[in-house]
C-alpha cells in the first residue's frame, strides 16, 4: 500500500512539474523583463491609455450583444418547437471553425471599401475601427456563449414551472424566479470568458480596427514587429488582469443547482407564434453570424471580386503555389499533434485528479484549471522569453506545447466531470480480484469515455488549427501554420487568396467534426448492442 501511495505521489509530482516548466516559469520569466523604467514608460504614455480604453469598450459592448443572442438562440433551440433545431445548432456553432481573424477579413469582404453590400446599396460603412472590431468579436465569441447556455438550459427540470403555472405565477415572474437563479453561475461564467476572449484576441482588431488600437495588437507590434519584450511584456501583465480575475470570479462561484438531477427534463409546448418567431430570429442570426463565411467561399471562385464575378479556378492555383499545401501540412502536423499528446495529458491528469485522489489531486486540479487564466497572446510572449536559445525554440515542439497547455483545460474538465459519473468502485472491486489498475483503464473505463476523448481530441484539433494569437509569436522560427497567411495575403491585397485560406480551415475542421460525429455513433451503437448482448444473458 505504501508503494502504490508512493507511486502515485510521483506520478502527482511529475504533472506538478510540467504545469510549473510550461506554465509557472514561462510567466514568470515575462514578469522579470518588467522594470520600474519600462512601467513608467508604457502607462505614463497617451497610446497606452487609448488602447486601454478602446480594449475595454469594444470588448465591453460586444460581450454584451455576444451574451444576450447567444443566451435568445439557446432559448430557441431549447425552450420552443423551432423547426429544423438541430440545423440550426450546427449552423449556431459554425463560426467557431474559422480563426477570429477570418470574421475580421469577412466583414471587409461585405461591408469594405469594395465590399460587396457598400458596392450594390452604394452607401459607405463605417466598418474599420469600434463598429468593426465589435461586430467581428460577436461573431468569433457567439458560439462560445451559446454552447454554454445550451448546456445548461437542456438539463433543466421542467417540475418548478409546472408547479408555478399551477399556482399561477405570470410568465415574467416564472424566468425571473426561476430560470435566473438556474443561469446565475453560467452568466456569470460565460461573461468573464467572453470579455477576455475578446478584449485578448488581436486577429480581429488588427485586420478592422483601422485607427482604433487595441492592447493586443499594441503588443504585438511592439513585441513582434519590434522586438521590445519590455514593453510587451508590460502589456501582458495588464492582458492577464481581466483573465485571472474571471478565474477567480469562477472559483468563488461553485455549481449549485446545475448538478442536481432533473426529475423531468423540459419539453416545449405547442405554439404556432412562438415557434414562428424563434425560426425567424434563427434565421436571421444564422445569416448575420455565417455572412462572413458565405462572402469569402464566393469571393474565391470570382475573377476579381466583386467587379468581375467570373467563375475561376485562377485563385485556388495561384495560392496553392504560393505555399498554402505547405502551411496546412504545418497547421496538420501541428492539430494532429498537439490533440494526440493534449488528449493523453488531459486523459492523465484527470484520471488522477478525478479517480485517485490523492492529497496533491486538489493542487493538481487547481493547476490545471490556470491555463483557462492566461491569453494566449500573453502565453506566446512568455514562451519567447522563457524557451529562446532551448533545445525547443524555433521547432514544431514548442508551438505543440504551447497549444496543449492553452487549449488545456476545457478538454481536462470534460473528462474530469465525466470519470466522476463513472462507478468509483471499479479500482477498488479490480484490486480485490487482482487485476492491475491499467488494466481496468484501459478494458473498462476507457469505453465508458471514448465518447468523450473524441470530443477532447475533437477540441485540441480545431483550436490549433484555428488559433492565432500565440502562435504568431513563435512563427517563425517555427514553421509557420496556415492560418498566419490570411494576414499576410490580405496586407498584400490579395483578397481572394486569403478567403481560399480561410475557406481551407473551415473545410478541413468541418470534415474533423463530420468523422467524429460518425465515429460517436458507430461508438453508441456498439455500445448498445453490448448492453443488448448482457441483458440476453
Amino acid at each position: 500500500m505504501k508503494l502504490k501511495n508512493r507511486k502515485n505521489l510521483v506520478v502527482n509530482l511529475l504533472i506538478a512539474a510540467v504545469f510549473i516548466t510550461s506554465v509557472i516559469l514561462p510567466i514568470i520569466s515575462m514578469f522579470s523583463r518588467v522594470t520600474a523604467e519600462s512601467f513608467r514608460e508604457v502607462t505614463g504614455s497617451v497610446q497606452f491609455g487609448r488602447a486601454v480604453w478602446n480594449s475595454l469598450t469594444t470588448s465591453l459592448t460586444a460581450t454584451m450583444i455576444s451574451l444576450v443572442l447567444a443566451l435568445l438562440a439557446a432559448w430557441c433551440v431549447e425552450r420552443t418547437r423551432l423547426p429544423g433545431k438541430n440545423l440550426f445548432s450546427l449552423l449556431f456553432v459554425a463560426p467557431m471553425l474559422i480563426p477570429s481573424m477570418s470574421h475580421a477579413f469577412g466583414l471587409i469582404a461585405l461591408f469594405g471599401t469594395n465590399g460587396l453590400i457598400t458596392r450594390l446599396l452604394h452607401v459607405r460603412t463605417a466598418i474599420y475601427g469600434f463598429n468593426g472590431i465589435v461586430l467581428g468579436a460577436v461573431m468569433y465569441s457567439f458560439p462560445f456563449a451559446y454552447v454554454m447556455f445550451t448546456s445548461i438550459l437542456q438539463y433543466e427540470d421542467q417540475l418548478p414551472y409546472r408547479a408555478a403555472e399551477v399556482m399561477g405565477i405570470p410568465r415574467i415572474r416564472q424566468f425571473t424566479g426561476i430560470t435566473l437563479p438556474y443561469l446565475k453561475k453560467t452568466i456569470i461564467t460565460a461573461f468573464f470568458a467572453i470579455f477576455t476572449m475578446t478584449i485578448t484576441d488581436y486577429g480581429v482588431p488588427i485586420m478592422i480596427g483601422g485607427q482604433v488600437q487595441t492592447l493586443p495588437v499594441m503588443m504585438y507590434n511592439k513585441a513582434v514587429a519590434m522586438t521590445d519584450y519590455s514593453t510587451g511584456s508590460v502589456i501582458g501583465i495588464f492582458l492577464l488582469i481581466p483573465a485571472i480575475v474571471a478565474f477567480i470570479v469562477d472559483l468563488m462561484n461553485p455549481e449549485t443547482n446545475q448538478n442536481t438531477y432533473a426529475a423531468e427534463l423540459f419539453k416545449p409546448r405547442r405554439n404556432k407564434v412562438q415557434s414562428t418567431m424563434a425560426l425567424v430570429f434563427s434565421i436571421l442570426l444564422c445569416v448575420m453570424i455565417l455572412s462572413p463565411v458565405i462572402s469569402f467561399s464566393f469571393m474565391v471562385f470570382e475573377e476579381r471580386y466583386p467587379s468581375v464575378t467570373t467563375f475561376t479556378l485562377y485563385h485556388i492555383e495561384k495560392t496553392l503555389n504560393r505555399g498554402a499545401l505547405t502551411y496546412l501540412g504545418n497547421s496538420l502536423l501541428y492539430a494532429v499533434l498537439t490533440s494526440t499528446a493534449g488528449t493523453v495529458f488531459a486523459f492523465f491528469c484527470a484520471y488522477e485528479t478525478a479517480r485517485v485522489k490523492e492529497r496533491l489531486g486538489k493542487l493538481i486540479h487547481l493547476i490545471s484549471l490556470t491555463s483557462m487564466a492566461i491569453p494566449g497572446i500573453v502565453l506566446g510572449l512568455s514562451y519567447i522569453i522563457f524557451f529562446h536559445g532551448s533545445a525547443v525554440y524555433g521547432t514544431i515542439w514548442i508551438v505543440v506545447i504551447m497549444n496543449c497547455i492553452h487549449f488545456f483545460s476545457s478538454p481536462y474538465l470534460m473528462m474530469y466531470n465525466t470519470l466522476g459519473k463513472v462507478n468509483p468502485n471499479l479500482e477498488a472491486a479490480g484490486s480485490t480480484l487482482g487485476i492491475k489498475r491499467w488494466r481496468i483503464v484501459r478494458d473498462v473505463i476507457l469505453p465508458k469515455v471514448s465518447g468523450t476523448v473524441l470530443e477532447m481530441f475533437s477540441y485540441f484539433f480545431v483550436n490549433s488549427l484555428v488559433t492565432i494569437s500565440a502562435v504568431s509569436f513563435l512563427s517563425p522560427p517555427s514553421p509557420k501554420p496556415l492560418s498566419l497567411l490570411i494576414n499576410q495575403f490580405e496586407a498584400q491585397r490579395q483578397m481572394e487568396s486569403a478567403a481560399f485560406v480561410s475557406l481551407l480551415i473551415f473545410l478541413v475542421n468541418v470534415l474533423l467534426r463530420i468523422s467524429i460525429r460518425g465515429m460517436k455513433k458507430i461508438l453508441a451503437l456498439k455500445k448498445a448492442r453490448i448492453g443488448e448482448g448482457q441483458t440476453a444473458c
